[in-house]
């Protein structure tokens, strides 16, 4: 029964090395590692011993979703209640890409923005933003929820300036249908 305590042991320990060497391998690949440097192991014991110490393979975290809240569309009546933003990408003769963003009033359908910009950065982006219009501000800015509109410089912005910021939900492009509309059309 020590014979068996010991090997367990230094099965253990062996188990711990190759982990700790190739941090992305599961129990089936341990298993096999251990199969090929002669301990003879069966395969339900190696993942019993894996799980025992706390071996398994960590899950990798998925993309970060947006912070801010998804609300149901208001009714509008009133021009700068709401205001859609999108954008688009394109690509010159020269191969360079630009982006466009797009600022549609839902109400009157009118574009209130588009800044082409060869590299739009969240700050530039922040502060290319259509709040310092004439015409007013918008109670409520709503897009989508990529990577390019969820930073920290937008959110900050929004907050300076008093401006609510709301995500569609994932996959659901028609919740933001004015600006999808707008930039199909152009």
């Amino acid at each position: 029964m020590a014979a068996n305590a010991i090997t367990v042991s230094r099965l253990r320990e062996k188990l711990r090395e190759l982990a700790n060497q190739r941090r992305r391998f599961g129990y089936r690949r341990l298993h096999f590692l251990l199969r090929r440097e002669g301990v003879m192991i069966n395969r339900k014991n190696s993942r019993r011993l894996c799980r025992e110490e706390g071996l398994a393979v960590r899950r990798r975290q998925s993309r970060k979703r947006a912070l801010c809240t998804r609300a149901p569309a208001p009714v509008l009546a009133l021009p700068n209640q709401r205001w859609s933003l999108d954008l688009v990408h394109d690509q010159m003769a020269s191969g360079r890409r630009f982006r466009v963003p797009n600022v549609v009033d839902d109400v009157t359908r009118e574009c209130l923005a588009a800044v082409p910009d060869l590299d739009l950065r969240t700050p530039r982006r922040a502060r290319a933003g259509p709040a310092d219009r004439p015409a007013g501000q918008a109670g409520m800015i709503v897009s989508d929820n990529g990577t390019e509109l969820t930073g920290n410089a937008v959110l900050a912005w929004c907050g300076q300036i008093g401006v609510e910021w709301h995500y569609i939900a994932p996959g659901r492009p028609m919740q933001n249908g004015f600006c999808e509309i707008f930039n199909r059309l152009t």
